[in-house]
């Protein structure tokens, strides 16, 4: 049994936003390395931490709670802010996910061509560019047979992992907001 599951581990490639440390920062390698991350490549964009994995698992739930857990037990000073992953996106990255044309997908947006019903935008990010939630398209795009289940089902799987580090580094840096929201919602 344990070998059919060795079969179906693959190899899933994702980066690790990380908060706490900077390029001065001593014995982080060390520290990786000793904590099973020896997958995984430390930089600084921006002076923002992150950490790239080629991490082996069953999915790609699995390899990064995982690496997040790996590197929390590090312990040397940094923690995981999010994975690097992006949920809104514009119908350029659409097209490109779906390896289709932008004006395609603008007809599917606009209902003129597929079946309709295509999800709407989740906000403008500036005069006539809009975001739209990549769960809730691949929902659609799943829906009429254009993505396999397991695209949808990384992009569930990192959108949750995403709000539950985000609320917990909320929770951490300004506990009484996120309490006074938590009692009022």
């Amino acid at each position: 049994m344990k070998l059919d599951r060795k079969m179906r581990e693959c190899e899933h490639d994702f980066t690790l936003v990380l908060t706490g440390i900077t390029p001065e920062t001593t014995g982080v390698e060390d520290a990786l390395f000793n904590a099973k991350c020896d997958d995984a490549t430390l930089a600084f964009r921006m002076n923002r931490p992150v950490l790239s994995f080629s991490r082996t698992a069953g999915s790609l739930k699995a390899a990064i709670l995982i690496a997040i857990n790996d590197v929390r037990r590090a312990n040397f000073g940094a923690d995981v802010l999010r994975v690097d992953y992006c949920n809104l996106v514009t119908q350029a990255d659409i097209a490109r996910k779906i390896a289709r044309t932008r004006q395609l997908v603008h007809l599917y947006m606009t209902g003129k061509r597929g079946p309709g019903g295509f999800p709407g935008p989740a906000c403008e990010l500036s005069n006539g560019v809009w975001l739209w939630y990549w769960c809730e398209v691949a929902y659609w795009l799943l829906q009429n047979d254009m993505i396999k289940a397991e695209v949808l089902q990384n992009a569930d799987d990192v959108e949750a992992i995403n709000c539950t580090l985000e609320m917990q580094y909320k929770v951490k840096n300004n506990p009484a907001l996120t309490q006074e929201i938590e009692e009022s919602i």
